[in-house]
């Protein structure tokens, strides 16, 4: 197991396909780092899909309106269309880049609309960087990451089973 510096600023989030441990950057994006520590303290994370998973490129999750699996709203059809009930967040984009691991905020083509769904880099992706709000690095873990189901959209798609703040968990 990879040794957490900082609890409050990590997350553990198990996965279908094993356990993912992240490290937040609250320096790079501070609102988009909130958002996530709050839907974890929620646990609006717990059984959403990952719905849009892109051999080479990334794995998407974080719909917790219509991708979480149990919920009255899940939506297998739906999965990516939707967010929270909480208002979108303001763009935070740094000079960071978007390279294998990398956890990035999804939006749609309006810049300040990332709200609850993400996305985790399997391969550098430098056409991303400056236009997505990086919050997290994988920092173990990144071996189940690439065992995700791929599709658009993932047919018996993986999930998450729980994602929490290291220092709850």
């Amino acid at each position: 197991m990879t040794e957490i510096k900082d609890p409050e600023n990590t997350i553990i989030m198990e996965t279908t396909q094993g356990q993912v441990v992240i490290q937040l950057l609250p320096d790079l994006a501070p609102g988009h780092v909130a958002r996530i520590k709050e839907l974890c303290a929620e646990g609006a994370y717990d059984g959403v899909v990952f719905h849009r998973v892109i051999n080479d490129f990334m794995a998407q999750t974080g719909d917790v309106q219509y991708g979480k699996k149990g919920s009255e709203s899940f939506n297998p059809a739906r999965a990516g269309m939707g967010g929270s009930s909480k208002p979108d967040l303001k763009a935070e984009f740094s000079n960071a880049s978007h390279v294998r691991g990398t956890c990035s905020m999804a939006r749609s083509q309006m810049p300040n609309s990332a709200n609850s769904q993400f996305f985790i880099c399997f391969a550098d992706s430098p056409w991303l960087n400056k236009q997505y709000s990086v919050w997290g690095q994988v920092i173990s873990g990144m071996e189940n990451v690439d065992k995700i189901k791929r599709g658009e959209p993932v047919k018996d798609p993986d999930s998450i089973v729980s994602m929490k703040l290291a220092a709850n968990a």
